[in-house]
């Protein structure tokens, strides 16, 4: 693996915004582009360092990008921030060798980042067509309604509160004819209702009609992400190897 840290993707005003990229030993390879969580008030790119090593065994490149958070940023810029990434991966991944696959996700904050850059058109949108496609996202325990810390930090009013507007992902199924593949993942002991709302976002899909080949489910045991950084039986990442498997289906 080779790795190469800290390139600056984006300016925002004093502060340079950066990505970190883990590269196989491979001249061919698909990228996965993450997005950490921490409720959009902690974490940090490192956090791939758990799960990088394994995807990189396998011939997938990682690139893990920093975003603004609170109380340096508000909604949305950190969904700008996220597009922004994703552009920059798609106009230099090719750069370090042939990329013709990209994937998107994250965990908790960072799915809800890859959610909204899926569902609502306008973040991607304004920069055209990628150079490499997105093909398919992974949403890790992010959460489909307005973000609850955009509720408690930026409205007043209670973390506890479900509302759906258009900062919420679920808001927009439904506006687009299809949608790139995708695969959900939430535990059984996660933060509370977010196995509830993920179950009203599959749901919504089929209310649809979208295809539900293409829209995978993984239910995990253990706390809120906990798997991000624990290993199978086998010594293997187990977010890692959920990964793998849904990019190497598609």
């Amino acid at each position: 693996m080779k790795f190469l840290g800290n390139i600056c993707y984006a300016k925002r005003k004093s502060e340079d915004l950066l990505l970190d990229i883990y590269l196989p030993e491979a001249s061919e390879f698909s990228v996965f582009v993450f997005f950490h969580g921490g409720g959009f008030t902690k974490g940090s790119k490192s956090r791939a360092e758990k799960f990088a090593g394994y995807l990189t065994g396998k011939g997938i490149a990682v690139v893990s990008a920093d975003y603004r958070m609170y109380p340096n940023a508000k909604y949305p810029d950190f969904i700008e921030d996220a597009a922004e990434a994703v552009y920059w991966v798609s106009e230099n991944i090719n750069n370090y060798g042939k990329c013709e696959k990209m994937f998107v996700g994250g965990s908790s904050a960072g799915a809800y980042l890859s959610m909204m850059l899926c569902f609502d058109a306008r973040w991607l949108s304004k920069y055209g067509e990628l150079k490499v496609p997105v093909t398919g996202y992974f949403h890790n325990a992010g959460q489909p309604t307005c973000h609850f810390n955009v509720l408690q930090t930026e409205r007043g009013v209670s973390k506890k509160r479900v509302i759906v507007d258009d900062s919420a992902p679920i808001y927009h199924v439904g506006t687009a004819e299809e949608y790139p593949p995708m695969h959900f993942v939430v535990s059984d002991n996660d933060m509370e209702c977010r196995y509830e709302q993920t179950m009203l976002m599959l749901a919504t899909f089929k209310h649809f009609g979208y295809d539900s080949n293409k829209i995978g489910f993984t239910l995990v045991h253990g706390k809120h992400c906990e798997h991000d950084k624990t290993t199978d039986e086998n010594g293997d990442n187990i977010l890692g190897k959920m990964v793998f498997e849904f990019i190497r289906k598609w």
